[in-house]
């Protein structure tokens, strides 16, 4: 059997965010230097793209259609989804409070770095462990055990999650805006910025 495309969507998308969080992790490591509102801006415009799309989009179809398909079928995931759960709550309450510590930074200047950068630094290895989590335990057992019927729902469902940093999927109009401006002023490997 060919690799179902949701197999392909999630992988992308975990990509996609590898990327993101590792342009996010350098533009953080170099500061405003001489342009602090194209900083926090390209910061802000990032951290909503993680809020917006694996957040709203991507976990919520792990979530309500992968996981329980793989634990019905390979119950002994049970632990390891129950997990990425937790880490899908506290993924979404992070990303928020990473907004508020950048907005922090920004507003009440230096005295602020340090919290945020240790929270980013927190956030990236936490959202690094979630996605290895699901590509070697949970993805290999859905290869496995789903039906052919499991991968036509999910494939449909996913299909539609059009997050243009794949590089697959035409971008949703009113997302234009957010996606140049991330590619203008990120830094590799997500953007062309310096």
């Amino acid at each position: 059997m060919a690799t179902p495309a949701s197999l392909r969507i999630i992988r992308d998308e975990h990509m996609a965010l590898s990327a993101m969080l590792r342009s996010l992790h350098l533009l953080v490591q170099q500061g405003p230097g001489t342009d602090p509102k194209r900083f926090f801006d390209s910061l802000r415009a990032m951290l909503f793209y993680i809020d917006e799309f694996p957040e709203r989009l991507h976990h919520p179809k792990e979530s309500n259609l992968l996981f329980p398909r793989v634990v019905r079928l390979a119950p002994q995931t049970m632990a390891t989804v129950e997990r990425l759960e937790q880490d899908h709550l506290r993924g979404e309450a992070a990303v928020r409070e990473l907004q508020h510590l950048l907005l922090a930074w920004e507003l009440l200047g230096e005295t602020r770095r340090a919290a945020f950068v240790d929270a980013y630094e927190r956030y990236h290895r936490f959202y690094l462990e979630h996605m290895r989590l699901e590509e070697q335990d949970i993805l290999p057992e859905a290869e496995k055990h789903l039906s052919a019927e499991d991968w036509r729902e999910l494939d449909q469902a996913f299909a539609s999650n059009r997050d243009p940093l794949t590089g697959q999927y035409p971008a949703a109009p009113e997302y234009e805006r957010l996606f140049q401006r991330i590619l203008h002023d990120a830094p590799a490997p997500i953007g062309l910025g310096a």
